[in-house]
């Protein structure tokens, strides 16, 4: 083991104990909604071949962080080149074109998993971060109607979470697909990529980016008035008609969305948004996409996004069409605990601690401890046989409410009430000073005590 300073590398997130305990609630509430809406948990490997990551759109080729063993020789051309996944959704298409004749379609499947991306550090934005992912996938054709469903299993998710406001950005990739056709515009993909980045840079730097790549201004202006439209119910299908262009794709898009805002008006009023200047920069989205903000911390960006794709899974023969949304846990949890907007009651999932009155007692403490545990009661023992007032400071250094003192012969300083091992079993509030007799079998503390409550700032 080395034994010289501790360099930190930048990037890579590590919570203190009351930081996990945040993340792991999270967890729990993500994992218990998804399987609620019926997702079938999997895993997959953490390295795809170069090749299969590599290609994907926007800038992820060049943020692939590639794996080799150490000792491997340079003439060894028996291993393929290797690089740990840049989101869970390649991986995910892969497993399914696998393991296509064992699946039941449409196959409906959540995945939370470490991804690596070779970007450079900055508030929000990891090396390595927790990714939760829900994805339906189908053969040949998938029904339209779960666009509309998966933006609710994550509205569902985060009503539940101590997050506060936040709205889901909607928009169909048809529809400015349509509308660029509609103006005159060719180079479609290219054209998704410039407006994706309003948000960062500004409507006149898109302007200019579009213009460059030879939009004139009119075609520009226009991009940037169908970026403009945004709504929480289906008026937005009159501005875009509004703006005098047609085309059967924009149509077909216009539709899909709307689907999409009936629900949510029906499910989660007022979250799902139609916002027409999301385009998402990933080439492999071809219908709706999804974004997600916290209302007031919008400069934070989008921290739960996805959307349609139809041709990202296939095997040559057969395509695996699919739609899917990814929360991006690190992203979300670094800023809501690095701002502390979220905190833990306590450090520890142990909500009482069980006093020692001596060394020889232990047993005594050891007992009283496994007839709490028994009862679903999470606890610690003292890990020394110290003055009861040290103790329970020890308690209240680690947000521990109960201070539990087992029955044993009276010991210590009698005249010390502080120092006195008491009669009987006995458990104090350490937050109000309270103590009364208990037992072991039967003691309950308050359901709000008994488990770390994650709060809200």
């Amino acid at each position: 083991m080395s034994t010289g300073k501790v360099t930190p590398i930048s990037g890579f997130l590590e919570f203190l104990p009351a930081e996990r305990l945040v993340e792991q609630h999270f967890l729990d509430v993500i994992r218990r909604t998804f399987e609620l809406h019926g997702f079938a948990s999997i895993e997959t490997r953490a390295v795809e071949p170069v090749e299969r990551l590599a290609g994907k759109g926007g800038d992820v080729d060049k943020e692939i962080y590639g794996i080799t063993r150490l000792g491997r020789h340079a003439d060894d051309a028996t291993e393929s080149e290797l690089g740990l996944h840049f989101d869970l959704t390649v991986p995910f298409a892969r497993y399914v074109v696998e393991n296509a004749g064992k699946l039941a379609f449409p196959f409906k499947r959540y995945q939370i998993q470490k991804v690596w991306r070779g970007e450079r550090p900055q508030e929000g934005r990891y090396r390595e971060f927790t990714q939760c992912d829900i994805d339906v996938v189908d053969v040949g054709s998938l029904a339209s109607h779960f666009e509309a469903e998966l933006p609710l299993v994550i509205a569902d998710a985060f009503a539940q979470l101590p997050i506060g406001p936040f709205v889901i950005q909607v928009n169909n990739r048809k529809i400015p697909q349509g509308f660029y056709e509609g103006i005159g515009l060719t180079d479609i993909a290219g054209t998704l990529r410039v407006v994706d980045k309003l948000d960062k840079v500004g409507a006149a730097t898109v302007a200019r980016l579009l213009e460059e790549a030879g939009a004139t201004p009119d075609q520009a202006q226009a991009c940037l008035d169908l970026a403009a439209i945004k709504s929480t119910d289906l008026s937005f299908v009159d501005e875009v008609r509004a703006l005098g262009f047609s085309n059967p794709t924009l149509d077909e898009g216009l539709a899909e969305l709307a689907a999409v805002i009936t629900a949510g008006m029906a499910h989660a009023p007022g979250v799902l948004v139609a916002d027409l200047k999301i385009a998402r920069g990933l080439d492999y989205y071809t219908g709706t996409v999804y974004e997600t903000q916290l209302v007031g911390y919008e400069s934070w960006g989008s921290f739960c996004s996805g959307g349609r794709y139809d041709a990202l899974a296939s095997d040559g023969r057969t395509t695996y069409p699919g739609v899917g949304i990814s929360i991006g846990l690190s992203r979300l949890l670094g800023l809501l605990i690095g701002k502390g907007l979220v905190t833990a009651s306590r450090s520890t999932p142990a909500c009482v601690l069980v006093a020692v009155i001596s060394e020889d007692s232990r047993p005594r403490s050891l007992a009283v401890a496994t007839a709490l545990r028994r009862n679903g009661i999470p606890c610690d023992v003292a890990p020394s046989a110290a003055k009861f007032g040290k103790q329970i400071r020890y308690a209240e250094r680690r947000g521990i409410p109960y201070v539990w003192f087992p029955a044993d012969e009276p010991t210590g300083d009698l005249s010390d009430p502080a120092d006195a091992a008491p009669a009987q079993d006995s458990v104090k509030d350490i937050r109000s000073g309270e103590q009364t007799p208990a037992d072991a079998e039967t003691w309950r503390p308050p359901a709000g005590d008994l488990a770390v409550m994650i709060r809200r700032n």
